[in-house]
């Protein structure tokens, strides 16, 4: 039995919905990733996210985007399995799926009031950040919990079994 994702949407209808959130006044959150093996870092991560505004939307990269930025071998998840155990999650109000290398597109269409990403990238590697702060949003560099990452956990399942 399979189960629409009702959380997932397209660009078309979320930058038809972004205008009405302006006019309701409504702080529109946004971030993107692959999050390909979802853990507690990714959780605590989007729950942030979504504490500095009232709706956070969720760029997740498609399967062909995310091996061209992490290898033949990924994601270990396809797109659709990925999207539901976001959409499972409370703090995500939103998914929109993309396939370019980065989500520039999505972040000029929808203009966010708040763009999150991890604390690891640095200012000026933020994709995106110039158009926010261009328009009067901000961005926000989460923390990020140490020893949590996708990668970690494949390396330790695979040194685990060797």
């Amino acid at each position: 039995m399979t189960t629409r994702n009702v959380k997932l949407v397209s660009l078309t209808v979320l930058a038809r919905r972004r205008k009405s959130w302006r006019r309701a006044g409504k702080t529109v959150v946004f971030t993107n990733g692959i999050f390909d093996i979802l853990h507690r870092g990714h959780v605590e991560y989007l729950a942030h996210a979504r504490r500095l505004g009232d709706i956070l939307i969720v760029g997740l990269n498609s399967d062909s985007s995310a091996r061209k930025l992490k290898g033949p071998s990924r994601p270990i998840n396809r797109f659709a399995d990925r999207a539901a155990v976001l959409a499972g999650l409370a703090a995500v109000d939103h998914i929109v799926r993309f396939d370019d290398p980065t989500p520039i597109n999505l972040i000029v269409a929808l203009q966010p009031d708040v763009l999150v990403k991890g604390a690891q990238y640095a200012r000026r590697d933020i994709v995106g950040a110039k158009e926010v702060e261009y328009w009067g949003g901000r961005v926000v560099r989460v923390p990020m919990r140490k020893g949590y990452s996708t990668t970690h956990l494949l390396h330790h399942v695979i040194s685990s079994h060797k």
